[in-house]
């Protein structure tokens, strides 16, 4: 199975030797065996104990917990990670060398602005009506990539990288029908069904990369280029910057082949929601796209923790494999 979720109303969740046996009124219980499961997405209201979530620890499986209503992530639980210590004090070590985190910051965006640079020209060749922003967006972030490799420091990647976001956002918003009413980025909450979708792709991606990070016995915590912040994953949102355009292009894939639709999202107090049946064509979908993911990100987090080792050649993040 992999990946579990659990997303309806009056689940109950209890712990059977070494299966999870899952009870809902007027239903027969389902038994899944505990040795099946690499991750549980809870959405909303789930009933469980202690020993459920020990023996997940124990399996090493890893729990994300997302509110009820806006896929907002509440929690993580994540298992034993990989026992070599020393690998996290060569990331300490390098986290306070800013000198020495440029070269892999400057390479986190080069590959996301390359990724973006791919989506974009793809879609150029499938919407001709769209030509124009897409041109320009392109003009832009191909213009950025000399510019980065002979950024002096972190704050000149950052404007770099927040320029070419701007424009890419910009191209995208002439890929949606005007009925979704996209019209750039927003979060927190999302106002329209796109973001709605992006915001819980990023959420699921940063996950996977938090998980990925402590399977490799690195810190989640201390990234090179996002600084650290209180609460806040920092290597997890660096892994995923050359990941986000993938996500981009696949939620198009998701509106223009109509897997889902207007009716699949609810408002609530401004805020742009997936509906029950949106989230289970979502969830669906992601289950088919993300292995690709998956595999970059474990992959990423070996090349780098080797290379905190002494033990690899000097680590350039790669545009995300196979994960289009």
């Amino acid at each position: 199975m992999g990946t579990l979720y659990l997303d309806r109303r009056d689940l109950s969740v209890r712990l059977d030797g070494k299966r999870l046996v899952i009870e809902e009124p007027a239903a027969r219980p389902r038994g899944i065996p505990l040795a099946l499961l690499e991750r549980v997405v809870l959405q909303g209201w789930v009933r469980f104990d202690s020993g459920v979530l020990a023996a997940l620890a124990e399996q090493g499986t890893a729990v994300v917990c997302l509110s009820a209503r806006h896929s907002r992530r509440t929690a993580i639980l994540l298992g034993p990670g990989h026992g070599d210590a020393r690998r996290r004090l060569a990331q300490y070590q390098l986290a306070l060398d800013p000198v020495a985190r440029l070269p892999l910051a400057k390479s986190l965006i080069a590959a996301k602005l390359r990724a973006q640079i791919h989506l974009l020209e793809t879609a150029q060749a499938q919407r001709p009506d769209a030509r124009k922003p897409l041109h320009d967006a392109l003009v832009t972030l191909t213009g950025l990539l000399p510019a980065l490799a002979a950024a002096p420091d972190r704050d000149t990647v950052l404007g770099l990288e927040g320029a070419g976001a701007a424009a890419h956002y910009a191209a995208l918003t002439a890929l949606f029908p005007p009925s979704l009413n996209f019209t750039g980025r927003n979060r927190r909450p999302p106002r329209d069904p796109v973001n709605a979708c992006l915001s819980l792709g990023y959420t699921l991606l940063h996950f996977e990369a938090v998980r990925a990070a402590h399977g490799a016995g690195l810190d989640p915590l201390l990234g090179f280029f996002h600084e650290p912040a209180y609460g806040r994953e920092s290597l997890a949102c660096d892994l995923i910057e050359p990941l986000r355009p993938r996500l981009d292009a696949w939620v198009w894939t998701l509106f223009r082949e109509r897997r889902l639709r207007a009716h699949d999202f609810v408002e609530d107090k401004g805020a742009c929601l997936l509906a029950k049946a949106g989230r289970q064509h979502f969830y669906a979908g992601y289950e088919i796209w993300a292995p690709p993911c998956r595999r970059y990100l474990r992959r990423e987090c070996y090349r780098l923790a080797n290379e905190l080792n002494g033990r690899a050649p000097s680590w350039v993040a790669e545009e995300g494999g196979d994960a289009a």
